[in-house]
């Protein structure tokens, strides 16, 4: 069964690091695009998600957030006071004023613009490293969450996709019954006009079979029929695959080329009956245009 390239996916798991958490959003793209949010002390993996990532999607657009909640970045750093700094400061404060007549006062404001006044109690910068196979284990698990929405996706477009199809071949069973009919029809009236011009005067009439052999050799869609029959038997035959393979750019091709086929037989056609069909199967030829651009 076909897949989508619409999804949505997310796993977490508690590391000695942190409690790690993956959310993956996948949208159409022509392309496998992979797009990243992640901590700063995990940009460095980048490489190896893409990696990881390209092993579960052939298409689309991926953006990826990683989020690490590290419980030693949790921890509020203490502050200590340095006293004899500070009398030291309060200190000269006084004698200045007293020797140099400079009033003024001194508040906790003028103090703790002294950087070292407050120290800071030193914390440790980083916490224990994530391992990357952890960050493997989690992007995995996502990326199999955002498949298994995607080919439940699928199996919805697929159903839409089939019904497309019916559509076009109960037009082209209808093409097909009606193309002799208006080679029936054209004879006829070649004859009429024919013998109407000819005023009485005997008609060749293999020569008039001679033409209309002609004109049905020109308006013939049994080759036309012929191929878009077989799009469609192979363009039914994708739906089915197995879903591990990206077969989106395979049906956009077949796309393409049953509107190549529709075009044609509209331009044989010479037919008010089968140009309206003709201009029905196009329409669903679009429908299904738009909705393969989103399988993967």
């Amino acid at each position: 069964m076909i897949r989508s390239m619409t999804g949505y996916g997310e796993a977490e798991r508690t590391t000695p690091a942190g409690l790690l958490r993956v959310e993956l959003r996948t949208v159409n793209h022509r392309y496998l695009h992979t797009n990243f949010r992640t901590p700063q002390a995990l940009s460095r993996l980048e490489p190896e998600m893409r990696e990881w990532l390209r092993g579960a999607f052939g298409r689309g657009s991926v953006n990826c957030t990683v989020r690490l909640d590290a419980e030693f970045a949790l921890r509020p750093a203490g502050v200590t006071v340095d006293e004899e700094r500070v009398a030291a400061y309060l200190a000269a404060f006084r004698d200045l004023g007293e020797r140099f007549g400079v009033p003024g006062t001194r508040d906790l404001a003028l103090l703790a613009g002294f950087g070292d006044v407050l120290i800071r109690d030193r914390e440790p910068d980083t916490g224990p490293e994530l391992d990357p196979e952890e960050l493997r284990a989690v992007i995995q698990a996502a990326a199999a969450a955002t498949t298994r929405m995607r080919e439940d996706e699928g199996q919805r477009l697929a159903l839409d996709l089939a019904a497309r199809l019916e559509a076009i071949t109960l037009e082209l069973q209808h093409i097909e019954r009606e193309a002799p009919e208006r080679l029936i029809s054209e004879r006829d009236r070649l004859r009429s006009a024919v013998r109407e011009l000819a005023c009485g005067v005997a008609v060749d009439e293999a020569r008039l079979v001679q033409e209309i052999a002609l004109l049905a050799e020109r308006w013939d869609l049994h080759e036309e029929l012929v191929r878009f029959r077989s799009h469609i038997e192979l363009f039914g035959e994708l739906l089915g695959a197995d879903a591990a393979e990206a077969v989106g750019k395979r049906l956009g091709f077949l796309v393409q080329e049953m509107h190549r086929e529709a075009n044609t037989i509209g331009s044989k056609a010479n037919h008010a009956g089968i140009a309206h069909r003709v201009v029905a199967i196009k329409d669903e030829i679009e429908r299904l245009r738009e909705q393969v651009e989103n399988v993967e």
